[in-house]
């Protein structure tokens, strides 16, 4: 009995992994979980990661990503920079097709990058290419775009200046806020380009099918540079937001890859589908949005303070997700390139002087258990903001905080928090690039993805003062200033650094687990 009660989870998991190693109808297609309706296939309209999947798949930038996540060449066969790293000149490849066969030209990306950082077309991301000279003047609405610092020197030959030598400036170049556009295709459609009948993309595949909450279907796209090299003929992409219908269905056969994974399954993922279960260091927090705005509760700093100080961290990463992930005392992960974070001043403290702390700073505020604190809550759908949701409002709930718990799907989850309809609101960030810029400037003056509008000028000079600084590891200690003024304001919640987490058919081959978790289909393929 007792050995017979051993062999059967083994049975059972050798059973699963042979049916997952089965699982595609036809080996070259490739079916994929992703974890969100996509907004729009028009790269300037795009935020987040799960968009970024289809995304990276139907277009390349000048640089693109390797399957270990390193960056390569993309459009862009080779790149000359100048002496004081202000002037990038770019040797488009001349076998370089749009999807329609059309040549990718350099005017391309003179005119991709007009369009994004033109106020009219109120991209998100636009603030990514404020390393560009006169970008910012640009989308300001200060200068012309012809000013823009960038220019085709002939068909195959483009040419970048920048404000300032900007380290990170190639790792920019593969984020999809710098993919070209076809000029020739969005000045016949105008916004109707993206649509899946008008789209003409440049990357390995290209889109055929979208079947809008259900499936986006796309195929090989037989004009890509490297198209011989690529295994797959199709891709399916299925906007998966709930966690444990992507696993459900990963176990069904129905997909191949998802792109997240329910935390409470990580236990029996891990005696059950060792091969096919991958978590790996991120570069990402997890963090709540507090509202800076005039008229909300959380404009006070002793509220957001109080908020900072009660949430146990280690309670939420031991026991409600237990897959590896880290507390958060920091806005910037961990591991960034000529970077030491900042840190919370209450990191060092036990529990129960935070929570004397926060009581004292909720009294001052003039709350108590008395005169309840109302706040609502918004999370995006899942099982997992939801438990880390609820865990967090009974930790409040000692400070005299009465929270109102709001969830929506994805894309209406983050137009609320850019709309500032809300109190407190989850977001996540994952570095679109490894430098600790990337991460603080979610908190400068008038960026799009500022969500709580957190404001500080001492703050935002530092960024800028970083931001001429050549020399890196001085650069960093200035931005770890600036860091630390945020931290002290509360600006954010950090709540926890990311662990990476997929389910992947073991029959996958070419997926590498990365820093970034960035997994582009055109490196992957099935066993024969």
């Amino acid at each position: 009995m007792e050995l017979a009660s051993r062999l059967r989870p083994a049975l059972r998991s050798a059973a699963l992994m042979a049916s997952l190693a089965a699982l595609p109808l036809q080996a070259d297609t490739l079916r994929i979980a992703i974890m969100g309706e996509p907004a729009s296939l028009d790269p300037h309209k795009i935020s987040g990661t799960w968009e970024n999947d289809v995304a990276g798949d139907l277009f390349e930038g000048l640089v693109t990503e390797a399957a270990d996540g390193e960056r390569i060449p993309g459009v862009a066969e080779s790149w000359e920079i100048s002496e004081d790293g202000t002037a990038y000149t770019f040797q488009i490849r001349q076998d370089a097709r749009w999807s329609d066969g059309e040549p990718v030209t350099a005017e391309d990306f003179v005119f991709a990058f007009r369009r994004i950082l033109d106020p009219a077309t109120a991209a998100d991301y636009a603030y990514l290419l404020y390393p560009v000279k006169n970008a910012e003047a640009v989308y300001g609405g200060e200068a012309e775009p012809e000013t823009l610092g960038i220019e085709a020197l002939d068909a195959h030959t483009l040419q970048i200046t920048l404000e300032r030598s900007t380290p990170y400036f190639l790792d920019q170049l593969s984020h999809y806020t710098a993919y070209p556009v076809p000029q020739h295709v969005v000045e016949e459609h105008g916004d109707r380009w993206s649509r899946p009948d008008n789209l003409v993309s440049n990357g390995p595949f290209k889109v055929q099918r979208w079947q809008s909450q259900t499936r986006i279907e796309a195929v090989r796209n037989e004009h890509f540079h490297d198209a011989d090299s690529v295994a797959l003929d199709q891709v399916i992409y299925f906007p998966i937001e709930e966690r444990n219908t992507a696993l459900n269905r990963f176990r069904a056969g129905e997909i191949d890859v998802a792109r997240e994974f329910p935390t409470q399954q990580y236990g029996w993922l891990q005696d059950n589908l060792p091969e096919a279960t991958h978590t790996a260091p991120f570069l990402g927090i997890y963090y709540y949005v507090l509202n800076s705005r005039e008229g909300h509760p959380t404009a006070d700093p002793r509220v957001r303070e109080a908020l900072s100080l009660a949430v146990r961290r280690e309670v939420i990463t031991e026991q409600i997700l237990g897959t590896g992930e880290e507390p958060a005392y920091s806005f910037v992960p961990p591991g960034v390139s000529h970077y030491e974070p900042a840190t919370l001043d209450f990191a060092d403290m036990s529990q129960d002087e935070r929570m004397a702390r926060a009581r004292e700073l909720m009294t001052e505020a003039g709350y108590s258990p008395d005169n309840p604190l109302q706040l609502n809550l918004r999370y995006n759908t899942s099982e997992d903001h939801r438990k880390v949701a609820i865990a967090i409002a009974a930790m409040w709930e000692p400070l005299g905080v009465e929270v109102d718990l709001f969830n929506s799907e994805v894309a209406v989850h983050y137009a609320d928090l850019r709309q500032g309809k809300f109190d407190v609101g989850r977001a996540g960030w994952i570095g679109d690039y490894n430098d600790a810029q990337n991460f603080l400037s979610l908190l400068e003056s008038g960026v799009a993805n500022n969500y709580g509008a957190y404001s500080n000028e001492e703050f935002d000079a530092l960024m800028r003062e970083a931001a001429e600084t050549q020399e890196l590891d001085r650069r960093g200690e200035i931005m770890t200033e600036a860091e630390r003024l945020a931290l002290e304001d509360n600006a954010t919640l950090p709540i926890y650094y990311y662990v990476s987490r997929n389910l992947v058919n073991p029959a996958l081959q070419g997926w590498e687990n990365n820093i970034e978790d960035i997994h582009r289909s055109r490196w992957v393929s099935f066993e024969d």
